[in-house]
């Protein structure tokens, strides 16, 4: 019943947020309900804006915040509204008969794989441990696991959804496919989600960590990640290839992420990084959980962020260096363009998309995303974080000109013949915010049939953040 409970108390929410202007909506559910409603200079309200990955979503400012008892953070904010945030929506519940675990979007993946780590069980999520739930499996989901089981959102079995006409539904394969099948990689277009019901996996021990590597050995990593995303010796392994440059040039490097779903990788699957001789190499048995808690150093809290992305297919070894080669000159002239930025810390990552996961994908009922298995792929993203809000507009030019840069890069090297021609769509989580999500995804007809179904009179167009189709 509880659960239950949580969802209503989101519908009050809606039906206030409808019908009345954000002063009123404040006051009222203030006035008439039980649910937290935090002002301005409130303890909890500032708490609250404090806690975003980014703390350029915190200068937002919301009329109030709204603490139903079982919510999270949408990765976007509000300014002059009232914000609904799902924080207190953080319940955990693991079925072992069906081996599936119920979670609310409140939750981390540090959170979920803290409890599910002692279950002996795992779901596809984060790879690192302070990303929210919500956002991450709405916009698809790449984890280390996405190899043997797809994206996140493949995994899940039913989501609980508050739509806009503040009704309760379960979207599964059986019950409202169509807005199932919408939730995966459509983002926050049809409702509020209140719980998503995964599937959980077996997990053991896993081995992984990092490896550091300087600028120097640049050529050798991009053939070495282009190599292995095209021989992808092992569905188990997970990598990610990142480089950063901090302000004035002071950090200039190549951090890896490794990943392997097992105690011990077996030798020679990451030998093509090994060779290329790291300088630091922490890698070891751990937990899934200790490793997720570990990765959490890459986020730099109290920075603005930008983030940004491209698609690409992967290129074969005759261009494989002139057009990897090219994209990170590409970014390492724009970050230093700005290197005078107070705080700035470029980054570029290198995430594999082989074949197999595309397949996987396929298989697991398919999603929004809809890729073919046709080629590899690569997803790139790009971030800035900075100190300053002075700083906005020029970090803001400089992201543009980043993912338009790579966009143009890719389009010439296919033209020429040295790319594939492929069906590239952008990556929810990582995309800026003014890149045309939808207007790359094959099933942005299918998006809007399902928004104008569930969301006849357009409220969650226009009272929420994120892509629309």
């Amino acid at each position: 019943m509880a659960f239950k409970l949580s969802a209503l108390s989101v519908t009050t929410l809606l039906s206030y947020l409808i019908h009345a202007a954000a002063a009123d909506t404040c006051a009222a559910v203030a006035n008439t309900t039980n649910v937290s409603v935090q002002e301005r200079f409130a303890p909890d309200y500032t708490s609250e804006q404090l806690n975003y990955w980014s703390t350029g979503c915190g200068a937002l400012k919301p009329s109030c915040i709204l603490f139903p008892s079982t919510t999270e953070q949408y990765w976007a904010s509000i300014d002059g509204g009232p914000l609904i945030s799902t924080k207190e929506l953080n319940e955990i519940t693991f079925d072992r008969s069906s081996m599936t675990v119920r979670v609310g979007p409140g939750n981390d993946w540090e959170d979920l794989h803290e409890v599910l780590d002692a279950a002996g069980v795992t779901v596809v999520g984060g790879r690192i441990g302070d990303v929210g739930v919500g956002g991450y499996v709405l916009g698809g989901g790449l984890s280390f696991l996405s190899t043997q089981y797809a994206w996140a959102a493949n995994n899940i079995v039913e989501y609980e959804v508050v739509l806009a006409n503040a009704t309760i539904v379960r979207a599964s394969s059986t019950s409202h496919p169509d807005l199932y099948k919408a939730l995966k990689g459509g983002g926050n277009n049809y409702g509020i989600i209140t719980s998503y019901t995964m599937i959980a996996h077996p997990q053991g021990q896993i081995w992984g960590g990092n490896l550091i590597f300087p600028a120097s050995k640049t050529d050798e990593l991009l053939a070495a990640v282009r190599t292995f995303t095209e021989e992808y010796p092992d569905e188990k392994a997970g990598i990610i290839m990142t480089a950063q440059i901090s302000a004035l040039g002071v950090i200039d490097m190549w951090i890896m992420f490794l990943f392997y779903d097992g105690p011990t990788p077996p030798p020679g699957v990451f030998d093509y990084f090994l060779d290329v001789g790291p300088g630091t190499n922490n890698c070891k048995t751990r937990s899934y959980y200790d490793l997720l808690s570990y990765n959490n150093f890459a986020v730099l809290k109290g920075s603005i962020y930008t983030i940004t992305t491209e698609t690409l297919p992967l290129p074969d070894a005759a261009n494989g260096a002139e057009v990897l080669g090219a994209i990170t000159e590409h970014w390492r002239n724009t970050t230093w363009d700005n290197i005078g930025v107070s705080g700035i810390v470029g980054s570029i990552a290198f995430q594999p998309i082989p074949k197999m996961l595309a397949r996987k994908a396929k298989e697991m009922g398919g999603d929004m995303i809809d890729l073919d298995d046709d080629v590899d792929r690569l997803i790139l993203e790009f971030n800035y974080s900075y100190w300053l809000s002075i700083d906005d507009e020029r970090m803001d030019a400089a992201t543009e000109k980043l993912h338009t840069g790579v966009r143009e890069l890719v389009t010439k090297f296919t033209q020429n013949g040295q790319l594939a021609e492929a069906y590239l769509p952008l990556f929810a989580n990582d995309a800026y915010f003014r890149q045309d999500y939808f207007g790359r995804l094959r099933t942005a007809d299918f998006a809007r049939s399902v928004r104008d179904q569930y969301d006849p009179e357009g409220f969650f167009q226009s009272r929420t953040g994120g892509y629309k189709p």
